[in-house]
């Protein structure tokens, strides 16, 4: 691939726990498969540090098994059939992330989504919440045979858009996205609003730079711009 010299930068966002705080439908899905097997409620501030880790995630915190165990490949297809039917119900952007994206449209700076969740979630989640058509790229868990943190869906995606990694930014709240991201040459930014666990050290990732807040984007971008 030869990239253009003078393209973006590419700004790629992970899904859960980044773009969008989707962990609301998540725990309702799971509360509502508990609920199924004899169990009661389980809060959302217990649930909340799972979500971005997908279904394994959710079973962890769920029902303590792993993939491991014969009991998760039933679990995990009976929650994704229900959490299918209530993907944004309370699910919604973080706050300042739209605004975010009218900024890149009106400077004309592309932006993607990376995500490890199947595309048959990730494109219904994004077209009712109203970016799929807006949104350059998206790059799920199956679109490439190795998903985060391996680097290959974060490349796919600036080979996608003609953009060079090096020119690239990708933006996660877990460490396998900080890891993905330096793997693919890019720079990388972990969002402390995601679903950070008790556990985690996000200063220990080696991102370039930790943001409270999606619109803190622009202030890395403008620091890193060429001057005039």
């Amino acid at each position: 691939m030869i990239y253009p010299t003078d393209s973006g930068p590419l700004i790629l966002f992970d899904l859960d726990g980044t773009f969008a705080d989707t962990a609301p439908d998540m725990a309702a899905a799971l509360n509502l498969l508990r609920q199924w097997h004899g169990h009661g409620p389980l809060s959302l501030a217990r649930i909340r540090p799972y979500a971005s880790h997908g279904a394994p995630g959710m079973l962890k915190i769920g029902f303590g098994v792993t993939p491991e165990d014969p009991v998760f490949e039933p679990l995990r297809q009976e929650y994704l059939r229900i959490y299918e039917t209530m993907l944004v119900e309370d699910s919604a952007p973080f706050p300042g992330m739209p605004e975010l994206v009218e900024i890149f449209e009106a400077r004309g700076l592309p932006w993607g989504i990376v995500t490890n969740k199947s595309s048959a979630l990730a494109r219904p989640l994004l077209e009712k919440l109203g970016f799929l058509e807006r949104t350059h790229c998206l790059v799920c868990g199956d679109t490439t045979p190795r998903p985060k943190p391996h680097p290959d869906p974060l490349l796919y995606a600036c080979d996608l858009l003609g953009v060079a990694p090096g020119n690239s930014w990708y933006v996660g709240d877990t460490e396998r996205d900080i890891q993905a991201g330096l793997a693919a040459g890019m720079r990388t930014l972990a969002a402390l609003f995601g679903y950070l666990g008790p556990d985690e050290d996000p200063r220990r990732w080696g991102a370039h730079g930790l943001i409270r807040h999606p619109l803190e984007v622009l202030d890395w971008l403008a620091e890193t711009s060429p001057n005039p």
